[in-house]
């Protein structure tokens, strides 16, 4: 409830600080949209622009046609991702997770996630370090006494030291993309610890200071405003939280930067033709990738909202760049 009352406050905040103008017509005044008084209409402007890969757009409509896209691709996601990257993809998702190496008793958000992969990698990680926990402590325990083995057992079932559970929470704006994710988690039998959420990354439907970890993988590029993301991502972390983005970025050797421009521009619009039907969906995926600012700009954008220590990781020679910063 409180996650909704806040929600609420910071849209009508957002408004109040849109642009207005004065229609000085009747009382619905030219378009009918809003009046407050019988001789003028003060109704917010749509004008202001945003782009949407090389197009320009107005910003309401943004939003829309990027729903639109990815509920056309939500099915054959995973597909074109193998297909696009020819699988590298998920070295970098399983760089994301070395780098972030989560702990048990985290809680992870990740943003964007419709299709799941981050979170199940998460999940997978943190079963991994808790083996090995139980591990280090069976060896620990070889040389105790019986009586010391039966007073650790006996805290144990108290409830004394456990741990919390780890959870993860995919939030995506899209439901069909997270229908996907919901299937894919059934298949898995990865339901444990796992939530999915609809919500939109610039106004997130949870309270502050909630989550250990923020990710947002290949999704931050398709925000209208991104510095209401990040600003989102800084009120839900807790102190000390981590942020993490991965993202497509700007490749700086020349050679490498010249057959990437070939391959993304020749070669991705048609594998979407050839494997999802739909080359638009594709070659707008591209645009907005050489929209996206580069690694040292949105460095300094992540500063800029309030986040310490903040670096960034080139992979595949910046074709991906994985940004990390703290919440103090």
């Amino acid at each position: 409830m409180a996650a909704s009352v806040r929600l609420l406050v910071r849209r009508v905040t957002r408004l109040s600080h849109g642009h207005v103008t004065v229609c000085p017509s009747g009382p619905s005044g030219p378009s009918g949209r809003c009046c407050w008084a019988p001789s003028s209409c003060r109704c917010f402007s749509d004008d202001r622009n945003t782009h949407f890969g090389f197009e320009t757009v107005p910003e309401a409509e943004k939003a829309k046609r990027v729903y639109k896209v990815f509920e056309n691709v939500a099915q054959n996601y995973d597909v074109m991702n193998d297909a696009m990257s020819l699988g590298i993809h998920r070295l970098w998702k399983d760089t994301l997770l070395h780098v972030m190496n989560p702990q048990p008793g985290a809680r992870l958000l990740d943003v964007a996630g419709g299709t799941g992969d981050i979170a199940f990698r998460f999940l997978e990680y943190i079963r991994s370090q808790r083996e090995r926990q139980r591990r280090h402590v069976a060896r620990s325990m070889q040389a105790l006494s019986w009586k010391d083995i039966s007073d650790v057992y006996a805290a144990r079932e108290g409830g004394e030291d456990g741990p919390r559970e780890s959870r993860a929470v995919v939030c995506d704006i899209n439901k069909e993309m997270l229908k996907v994710g919901k299937q894919k988690a059934d298949s898995m039998d990865m339901s444990a610890g796992l939530s999915w959420v609809v919500g939109d990354a610039e106004e997130l439907p949870f309270d502050d200071e909630q989550f250990d970890i923020y990710t947002v993988a290949f999704g931050i590029r398709n925000v209208t405003h991104i510095d209401q993301a990040l600003q989102e991502a800084l009120r839900v972390l807790k102190p000390g939280g981590r942020f993490m983005c991965l993202e497509f970025s700007k490749v700086r050797d020349p050679v490498l930067a010249r057959l990437y421009d070939t391959y993304s521009f020749k070669i991705i619009p048609v594998l979407g033709e050839v494997i999802a039907g739909d080359w638009k969906s594709y070659q707008y995926l591209v645009e907005s990738i050489r929209r996206f600012p580069d690694q040292e700009e949105f460095k300094r954008m992540i500063e800029d909202t309030g986040f310490y220590c903040v670096r960034y990781h080139n992979l595949t020679g910046g074709v991906v760049a994985l940004h990390s910063g703290y919440k103090l």
